[in-house]
């Protein structure tokens, strides 16, 4: 199947079981407008829930990844500017509570997606992108990448999804100074660091590696696949005992022997696999 679909944030591209998400606003630098965070869940929970696709690959275009939130879009002087009204005194807090919690659930349906997603960052990940991809299951970079947990530069503390995920992925001590003073961590740095995957020379060769990493995913059963993010989402957040038990009922319910008769029999034939794809979700029909 191929489809191509346009938003005003986003390319889609769904092409041999693999969709390709692409920022698509370069001359804004990729900044996150208003349309960004109803855009992303629906594009992902579309591709997830109907099964377009096995894998979702996140790209950008233009010399950065994304320069982060655009800020027009947030508060005023006095109350939170939300469009075209303005909110004053007590419901103001409520209300940008309610707005942070629409941000939030926009990249937790990346982490919350059945398939795998992988980010490919090139030029600056800032601010919003930090929080963006650390909700992606890998990240990989080209040389020149670079990201920085910007808000406290402008007096904010990141609030969309980086600190409960990133004290994940690295060590504390690097993202208190991250955090504290607003630096930049280089791709290479975040190679050495474990934060992104691979660093590649440049961002041609950067998607094309990541794309061929995509497909091998796509080859594989897409229930196990789905069943190793379960798994490793789930021990991240809770202790190893309910970790194992978890995974045993999980392969009690969902482990397919006739799936793995048919890997065994696709390597022997020296064939690619040839899998039943996840259900469609019920009421995404």
């Amino acid at each position: 199947m191929s489809e191509t679909a346009s938003y005003s944030c986003f390319e889609v591209f769904i092409e041999n079981q693999i969709a390709h998400i692409q920022l698509s606003r370069p001359e804004k630098r990729n900044c996150m407008s208003r349309s960004f965070w109803n855009d992303l869940p629906a594009i992902v929970k579309d591709i997830d829930h109907n099964a377009k696709a096995r894998v979702i690959v996140v790209s950008s275009t233009g010399p950065h990844f994304t320069a982060g939130l655009d800020l027009k879009d947030f508060g005023v002087a006095e109350g939170v500017n939300l469009g075209d009204k303005e909110i004053q005194g007590t419901q103001a807090a409520a209300d940008f509570y309610s707005h942070v919690s629409l941000m939030q659930d926009s990249f937790s349906a990346l982490e919350q997606s059945r398939i795998p997603v992988l980010a490919a960052i090139q030029g600056g990940c800032i601010g919003g992108g930090v929080d963006f991809t650390t909700a992606c299951d890998m990240r990989y970079a080209c040389q020149g990448a670079f990201f920085t947990i910007y808000e406290i530069k402008i007096a904010m503390t990141a609030d969309v999804g980086t600190f409960p995920r990133i004290v994940k992925l690295l060590p504390e001590g690097i993202v208190r100074e991250l955090a504290y003073t607003g630096r930049p961590l280089s791709a290479d740095e975040a190679l050495s660091l474990g934060f992104v995957n691979k660093v590649y020379p440049d961002q041609e060769s950067m998607l094309k590696g990541v794309m061929e990493i995509a497909g091998e995913i796509a080859s594989n059963a897409p229930l196990a696949v789905y069943g190793c993010k379960k798994m490793i989402n789930y021990a991240r957040d809770h202790s190893t005992a309910d970790g194992l038990d978890y995974v045993a009922v999980w392969n009690m319910s969902m482990l397919k022997p006739e799936e793995m008769m048919e890997s065994l029999k696709a390597k022997m034939e020296k064939r690619p696999g040839e899998y039943v794809n996840l259900p469609v979700v019920k009421g995404n029909v």
